[in-house]
């Protein structure tokens, strides 16, 4: 249990390391955004109805998040080409990162069991994660509902600026 407490992402803490290929097998690292604020999302897979409104009302509110100085970067368990595949049909601009073997979302805390029409398995728990421009998590949401999240992100990272 104390163990399970150290891990836990939580405002405050040092946001753990990364290094992904997105949607276009370009690598993306947490050491390459020092400096920067960030919100890293994660969505359970692509092409799904929630995690299609969700990417993109990022999309839609990426100028206000540029103009904060704050990088948008969504995460899920799909490969390059299904990544790929759903960014272009949806005009998505952002890195969509490919944790195709559950590394980063583990780290976060968001890989867990879930159930489903009685069925358990493992899977994402919508997330989102803040960042700060010191690599630490400024803001924290858990089992997100879509409608209005992108709202309360944008509100929290006009707290950072």
């Amino acid at each position: 249990m104390a163990e399970a407490k150290k891990r836990e992402i939580v405002a405050g803490r040092k946001a753990p390391a990364f290094r992904l290929q997105d949607q276009d097998e370009a690598w993306v690292q947490a050491k390459d955004l020092a400096g920067e604020a960030y919100v890293l999302y994660f969505y359970p897979k692509a092409s799904t109805p929630g995690c299609t409104t969700e990417t993109c009302d990022f999309e839609c509110a990426l100028p206000d998040f540029e103009g904060l100085g704050v990088r948008v970067l969504g995460a899920s368990p799909d490969a390059p080409a299904r990544q790929k595949k759903f960014a272009s049909k949806h005009g998505i601009s952002f890195p969509l990162l490919c944790d195709t073997e559950q590394k980063l979302a583990s780290a976060y805390g968001v890989w867990q069991e879930k159930k489903l029409y009685g069925k358990t398995f493992m899977g994402i728990v919508r997330s989102t994660f803040l960042v700060d421009a010191d690599g630490k998590i400024a803001r924290v949401w858990r089992k997100v509902k879509v409608k209005g999240h992108v709202d309360e992100v944008r509100a929290a990272a006009e707290e950072l600026a």
